[in-house]
């Protein structure tokens, strides 16, 4: 990835209107010197509906913009989970990129996809989530092509499991003690070998089409429900 760093405050850039700031995809910027109020302020200016991502670690700002390949990834797995959740009747809530962040700890970020599945029911019909007093969610999922996952901010947040993709292997990661380790499988889903059977079906996609390997597997879904 190509990095850009600009050594300005961030009040300057907001000035500048950050909606003029072109990110190209699979590029980035860094902000230093950034206060919670200016990130906050850039978070305003920027808006909600972009394409772009954030993440802010005690005043250092990065903002990238993703490839198709690492939006392509991101929307087919995340889409295998929703699969395999609902075939398995599991309640769960998906928030997609939303901005998570505490102030108290001077961090916040945008997973690539989120799911809330043992805490759904804590913040099911919320608009609005403050992690300071909302449950992080559940599980986070980042495809680490475009851009390089934060697993030190994911740790501060308590995101208790963190799945990271980078073309090549699935790693599941859960959170013990305060720092990730790596497991071969997800304790939201006991028993099943998701990082091979997700690559699995991942690539399947690539040939057979994204209808007939979500058919798919949700049939092999159904076969792991308990009787």
């Amino acid at each position: 990835m190509t990095e850009l760093e600009l050594p300005i405050s961030a009040n300057t850039m907001v000035q500048l209107a950050l909606r003029q700031l072109s990110v190209p995809p699979g590029q980035k910027v860094l902000l230093y010197d950034v206060s919670w109020q200016e990130f906050e302020a850039i978070l305003d200016e920027l808006g909600d509906h972009r394409g772009s991502r954030l993440a802010y670690d005690n005043g250092v700002l990065e903002i990238w913009m993703p490839l198709p390949e690492h939006e392509y990834d991101k929307e087919i797995i995340g889409d295998l989970l929703k699969a395999l959740l609902e075939e398995l009747d599991v309640e769960f809530l998906t928030l997609g990129s939303t901005t998570f962040k505490n102030k108290q700890i001077g961090q916040g970020l945008e997973p690539d996809q989120c799911f809330y599945i043992k805490n759904e029911a804590a913040v099911r019909g919320k608009k609005r989530l403050d992690l300071t007093v909302d449950p992080p969610p559940d599980l986070a999922l980042e495809i680490d092509i475009t851009s390089r996952t934060h697993p030190d901010i994911y740790q501060a947040l308590k995101v208790p499991e963190l799945w990271q993709f980078d073309r090549v292997q699935l790693q599941i990661k859960i959170l013990q003690d305060g720092e990730y380790l790596q497991v071969n499988e997800s304790p939201n889903f006991p028993g099943m070998p998701l990082k091979e059977i997700i690559l699995q079906f991942l690539e399947d996609s690539k040939t057979a089409g994204r209808n007939t390997v979500m058919k798919a597997f949700r049939h092999w879904a159904r076969e792991q429900k308990p009787l």
